[in-house]
């Protein structure tokens, strides 16, 4: 028994493992459900292929809100890289066509990011302000660049890039769900095990005690800025790749990120964050809308739930404080003794 309680415990204090289990339950409530939907494999397959795009921008944007800034222009930077992928894949030789457009995308991106950046920490611009300019400027461009027309990437089912960043090459398993899996992990590492990751949450926390213990404030913004650009245009590539089309307007999926980093428990307020939070919270989101409609709901009634899932969500990360179950059940614990000792006579302040 105890040992079932101290594993209990430390599964209550990993991180995302909230969130983790809340989508374990959505999934349970949506097999009861629509079985016939929810108990194929296909879905489950759907969503692996699909909220990836979405899931790699929210984990940059986890690094950015962790440090007290927010950015709104990466939903551009989707766009733009999509764009810079398409031209180089039209523009060169078929035989190294789609690396050069990845750099391209890859490129595009840092510029953006880095120019937010400069925007922010060293003209002195709100981040909210900056990236939202950004925002509708580089989509501006995009559109200008493709002339507001698609462009597809011809014969793209048939190049290595195509198979290495958006195949199925196991048991039928998007590949782009390995690589999103794989930069939670990479940033996971990067924000609690290295010293820029530490530098972002100490600005977050408070710029100024930051700066006097030694942190370089402005180019860790900077860098910041330029590194989420780059997920962003990694973002923009996925998507573009796995369609097989750029499309100017590519990449609105805002607020879906922005719900998927609060829903996975990222302090809005800065200082904490929670990369595997924003990946399993992507996955909520993510889940939502096809499940909803697969209940046979009616498509009105869509919103609503998702509004209320994710109200829910942000409560019990709310309740929790740290965002782990352990200590929502410590509060429970002690607010039950405080009402057996009101009852008993005893007062508030004598209960420890």
């Amino acid at each position: 028994m105890n040992f079932l309680k101290a594993a209990y415990r430390f599964l209550g204090r990993l991180e995302g493992f909230a969130i983790a289990t809340v989508l374990l339950v959505l999934y349970v409530v949506l097999i009861m459900v629509a079985p016939a939907v929810f108990t194929r494999p296909m879905i489950y397959f759907s969503f692996l292929e699909t909220v990836p795009p979405t899931l790699i921008a929210a984990l940059g944007l986890t690094l950015v809100i962790t440090a007290g800034e927010i950015d709104l222009s990466f939903p551009a930077v989707v766009s733009l890289s999509g764009f810079a992928l398409a031209w180089g894949w039209k523009t060169f030789d078929p035989a190294y066509c789609a690396v050069i457009g990845i750099v391209l995308a890859l490129a595009a991106g840092a510029l953006v990011g880095y120019l937010n950046g400069l925007m922010v920490a060293r003209i002195g611009v709100p981040s909210i302000m900056a990236t939202l300019a950004a925002n509708f400027f580089w989509y501006g461009i995009s559109i200008l660049l493709a002339g507001g027309l698609q462009q597809t990437l011809r014969g793209s089912d048939e190049n290595f890039v195509h198979e290495l960043l958006v195949g199925r090459p196991f048991l039928g398993i998007p590949i782009q769900a390995v690589w999103s899996l794989a930069l939670a992990v990479l940033l996971w590492f990067i924000l609690n095990r290295h010293k820029f990751g530490e530098s972002v949450m100490f600005i977050g926390d408070n710029a100024n005690v930051a700066r006097v213990m030694g942190v370089n404030v402005e180019a860790t913004r900077i860098r910041l800025f330029t590194l989420h650009g780059m997920i962003a245009a990694f973002s923009g590539i996925i998507l573009t790749l796995n369609i097989g089309v750029f499309y100017p307007n590519q990449g609105n999926y805002l607020l879906p990120a922005m719900a998927s980093v609060f829903v996975g428990g990222t302090s809005i307020a800065g200082g904490a964050g929670s990369i595997f939070g924003t990946f399993f919270g992507s996955y909520v989101i993510g889940s939502l809308e096809a499940g909803v409609v697969a209940t046979t709901i009616s498509g009105y009634w869509v919103q609503v739930v998702e509004g209320g899932v994710m109200a829910a969500v942000v409560v019990l990360n709310a309740a929790t404080g740290k965002g782990d179950f352990a200590s929502l059940l410590s509060r429970f614990r002690h607010n039950k003794r405080i009402e057996e000792f009101r009852s008993a006579g005893v007062r508030k302040d004598q209960v420890r």
